[in-house]
């Protein structure tokens, strides 16, 4: 899998995808592409709804600077919207530059952000091209209650290992094997998890893994940096300075027949504005109480951010 510790098919699955298509087919490549016309987009998505939120927003900026824009959401993983965008289907999609550059290059070892971008832009190859990706990242995150950071006076990773033997720590069950999961945690901070204190739930850190730490039932939870959950409760989110998890910037990622210095000014511009609590405000709209629908916040969140008029 590229797609992190938590499969971000499951984040979907509580919501209904809005728009399969411009034209209602249940199969979102179905209507084929390979436009030609530089200032005709289809900009696509994966399946859950940051992608399709994010992918409205370039949706939303690329129209106000003239662009046709055309959508194909919810099309699934890398392997189903890579070759989509290699054979013309979509010419744009929000990713996420570690496990996208995981997709490209499985011996990347890479994990610092420069060193991910550096090595994305030499893996994407003739048929793909990237723009500036996003300071926002969503990504996995060791957190702890307020609580548990004050009284023992934690600001990162390594300030938990010494309290090895008392963390009780949930994620998925693969978060157990996973490099980055706790042999990283035991390998570059000396956490070290004994396999009665590591509780497996599989929801992605999802409600299930938020009420276990919220309760008290576990002490640290492995929790993606962009979920409402984290301010709601008042969380802390402990800091990786030595890169255990790699960075998980939004980056689009295009067709490179359709690149241009237009093209890439809009992204760009939009990439500028979207940083990790821009994101979180994003999922909280569509995810949250309100249930707004991914095109009406992007819509909204483009109007804010002064991205609906043409990018000087």
């Amino acid at each position: 899998m590229t797609i992190s510790f938590r499969s971000r098919l499951a984040l979907g699955a509580a919501l209904v995808l809005t728009t399969v298509t411009a034209c209602g087919n249940s199969d979102p490549l179905a209507t084929g592409g390979g436009s030609t016309d530089p200032n005709a987009v289809i900009v696509g998505s994966a399946n859950f709804p940051e992608s399709e939120t994010v992918a409205n927003v370039y949706a939303e900026a690329l129209r106000a600077n003239g662009f046709a824009v055309s959508t194909k959401l919810g099309i699934g993983s890398r392997e189903t919207y890579v070759p989509a965008l290699r054979d013309g289907s979509i010419d744009v999609i929000p990713d996420y530059t570690g496990n996208l550059l995981q997709f490209l290059d499985k011996n990347a070892t890479a994990t610092s952000a420069p060193d991910v971008n550096a090595a994305l832009t030499a893996a994407v190859g003739p048929d793909l091209a990237i723009t500036t990706p996003a300071p926002g990242e969503d990504k996995d995150a060791v957190v702890v209650t307020r609580g548990t950071a004050d009284r023992w006076q934690l600001t990162g990773i390594g300030d938990l290992a010494p309290h090895s033997p008392e963390v009780t720590f949930a994620a998925p069950a693969e978060f157990q094997e996973r490099p980055a999961g706790l042999p990283g945690l035991r390998e570059n901070y000396g956490l070290d998890i004994a396999p009665g204190n590591f509780v497996p739930i599989a929801d992605g850190g999802g409600p299930a893994t938020v009420r276990a730490l919220a309760d008290g039932k576990v002490t640290a939870a492995n929790i993606f940096t962009t979920s409402p959950a984290i301010g709601a409760n008042d969380f802390v989110v402990l800091a990786d300075p030595k890169n255990n998890f790699p960075a998980q910037n939004v980056v689009p990622l295009l067709r490179a027949q359709k690149k241009s210095d237009k093209l890439s000014a809009v992204l760009d511009a939009v990439s500028a504005k979207l940083t990790t609590d821009q994101l979180i405000a994003l999922n909280d709209a569509v995810s949250g109480d309100a249930k707004t629908e991914p095109a009406d916040a992007a819509a909204r969140w483009v109007q804010a951010q002064g991205l609906d008029r043409p990018v000087s």
